[in-house]
């Protein structure tokens, strides 16, 4: 433990120095504004490593992500803000608030005490059992966190086999709205389809954000060597009819 804090008084040490006037330019130029990017970056980092199984990239991009969460406290506490202490002083806190079950008299977990006590703790006159709209969240996972608190209340499918022809009615439903040419509606019906689709991740305990990026990961790849394929054979992927190239695809599908 005191070489844990030895390293980590370290690294707080040298973002300090970076910052300073005889530290980093770049380093010195950022603002929380400017790094909201990098943070976004790194988290994406951090998963495709997860996803990988690399351990020694997960590790590295685990520092890169706690040096996000440095360089924003050093910023904050020259604004006199809060600073790094701060921080680390509110999360152990919050994790012990959170955990009556472990660090208090509560029976044992439950995700409505959970979510009952995220609400105490932003004050919230919480009046629906799904809580309020965390719009900092990506689409899919907002979802998802919706679906999950209106099912803790019972309001869910028994199964996954309901979600599955949830999607099926709304499928039909856009195919409807895509004839009647009302962009409008198709947008609703298209929300309504993914939102279905969502439910059936939810029930298979698979993150749609990361089957997603998956889907999108392996057509770029097989797209990739669609291209590949036209070039070894002289071919012009614009001046291809749809069979030809359906062709090529079925054939990179086979070659992976």
């Amino acid at each position: 433990m005191e070489k844990i804090c030895e390293e980590f008084e370290r690294l707080v040490q040298i973002m300090e120095t970076l910052r300073s006037e005889r530290g980093c330019e770049w380093d010195r130029s950022q603002t929380h504004d400017s790094l909201k990017p990098y943070m976004v970056e790194e988290a994406y980092e951090l998963l495709d490593a997860i996803d990988e199984k690399n351990d020694t990239k997960m590790m590295e991009e685990l520092g890169d992500v706690l040096l996000q969460v440095i360089f924003h406290s050093q910023i904050a506490k020259e604004r006199n803000a809060f600073d790094v202490l701060d921080v680390l002083r509110t999360l152990n806190e919050k994790l012990i608030r959170r955990h009556p079950h472990v660090f208090g008299e509560s029976p044992g977990y439950s995700y409505e005490q959970w979510e009952r006590i995220k609400s105490q703790e932003k004050g919230s006159t919480k009046t629906s059992a799904i809580g309020e709209l965390n719009k900092a969240l990506p689409a899919l996972s907002l979802a998802r966190r919706i679906q999950e608190n209106a099912a803790a209340v019972g309001f869910d499918w028994p199964d996954v086999s309901g979600a599955l022809e949830k999607v099926k009615e709304e499928v039909k439903e856009l195919e409807e709205a895509l004839q009647n040419g009302d962009s409008k509606c198709v947008e609703e019906e298209l929300g309504d389809l993914l939102f279905a689709v969502v439910n059936i991740a939810r029930f298979s305990n698979v993150d749609p954000e990361v089957a997603l990026r998956k889907a999108t990961e392996k057509f770029a790849s097989r797209f990739k060597m669609v291209e590949n394929f036209a070039k070894e054979r002289g071919l012009e992927l614009n001046k291809m009819t749809l069979e030809q190239l359906d062709a090529l695809w079925e054939e990179a599908k086979g070659g992976e």
